[in-house]
């Protein structure tokens, strides 16, 4: 075989080592004399610009399918369809978006190699800061960061152009609960969606994520009468899943508001025919079917809370007919905790494991202007409870 090309069967094509690997390129064409003599002036020139530094395989071989292996589109793919038997469906989705709509578009098709160090942060300073908030291009960054760690796993001497990119992030809002004048007007005002408000009212009262409550069912009620639930499993985007981690399954006593409204809701809900969902497992793969009856429905079509539609078809207008600042269905939970911290006498433990926080400090860092060091006088309580 002569070097640097060779004849199989009626085709001509070149090889080369590029990057301590072995390459075959087929050449157009037949082999014919003038074929052969053009693969064998192409290997020599393509040996000569690697010696110098200067081979571009793209040049040489446009529509290579090492180029395609060896694009950053490639290894995006290969990395979503990593994390899509990874991850929840609802986070996949928010990942495989950011792909598709920013990274994609401008880096696909182009070279992993190729992708240069301040070309990526001219691409990041001009192009994505001029529309997106910092936390937006801190997940882009980082989902590309990840892109290149498994490209490097194929290509060792691999560089990640991404290496010392930082975005940097505003403060987090801290929680900006209800207050109690609040509740009373949340509470009082009128309104046809009973359940809806049902909902509200438990959520104030026993602090689960927006998620969970959604997706209560009868079948997690141990006893009506004495409002003892267990949380076991949440909808998001329009699927229900079970719990995020085990501490977020958890047996609650409910306070006597919560109770009300989950009795009431007993009247409404509690003999109706259950439904089949599809629930997913941890581990994002397998799927359970379930008979459940769900505690709250939508007052109007008697289905599920998907996706915003608790949010914008009732809480908004609730909120503006009560004369109330607007904030998410998520602050009903920041207001149960925070309330419980300013009472004072509330264990840290309690609250932590009673609204699934993973550690004693999230709850600390997060809610620490609510927490009462003056407010008890803690020796006089312990005296009375002892009875000294």
């Amino acid at each position: 075989m002569p070097d640097g090309y060779e004849v199989r069967g009626n085709a001509v094509r070149v090889y080369f080592r590029w990057e301590g690997e072995l390459c075959r390129e087929s050449l157009p064409g037949k082999a014919t004399p003038a074929n052969i003599e053009h693969a064998k002036r192409l290997a020599a020139i393509i040996n000569y610009e690697i010696d110098a530094g200067t081979f571009d395989y793209s040049r040489h071989f446009p529509n290579s399918e090492r180029l395609q292996k060896g694009s950053f589109g490639h290894y995006l793919d290969l990395w979503l369809a990593i994390k899509q038997n990874e991850l929840a469906f609802s986070s996949y989705r928010g990942y495989a978006s950011k792909a598709e709509t920013h990274i994609r578009p401008r880096w696909g098709s182009t070279q992993a190699d190729k992708i240069d160090h301040i070309e990526l942060q001219t691409w990041i300073q001009k192009d994505l800061a001029a529309t997106l908030a910092n936390k937006t291009i801190k997940e882009i960054v980082s989902i590309m960061r990840q892109v290149f760690r498994l490209y490097s796993t194929r290509n060792k001497t691999a560089f990640d152009p991404t290496f010392g990119i930082n975005i940097r992030l505003p403060d987090d809002e801290d929680p900006d609960p209800f207050t109690q004048s609040e509740i009373e007007k949340i509470l009082s005002t009128p309104t046809k969606r009973i359940q809806e408000l049902n909902l509200i009212k438990y959520a104030l009262y026993d602090g689960p994520r927006t998620s969970e409550v959604q997706a209560l069912a009868w079948e997690d009620v141990l006893d009506v009468e004495r409002g003892i639930v267990r949380y076991r499993r949440a909808v998001v985007r329009g699927r229900f899943k079970v719990t995020k981690t085990k501490r977020s399954t958890r047996v609650h006593h409910l306070l006597k508001p919560a109770r009300e409204a989950l009795q009431e809701q007993w009247r409404l809900t509690g003999n109706r025919p259950p439904q089949i969902y599809e629930v997913v497992d941890r581990d994002n793969r397998t799927v359970r079917k379930e008979k459940l009856r769900l505690v709250f429905l939508n007052s109007l079509s008697g289905k599920p809370f998907y996706e915003n539609a608790l949010r914008e078809r009732f809480w908004r207008v609730h909120l503006k007919r009560a004369g109330v600042r607007y904030r998410g269905p998520n602050q009903c939970r920041h207001t149960f905790i925070s309330q419980m911290l300013s009472l004072g006498v509330v264990p840290l433990h309690w609250i932590s494991q009673h609204v699934g926080h993973a550690t004693i400090e999230m709850i600390q860092r997060r809610y620490g202007k609510w927490i009462r060091t003056d407010g008890q006088d803690v020796p006089n309580m312990i005296e009375k409870l002892l009875n000294l």
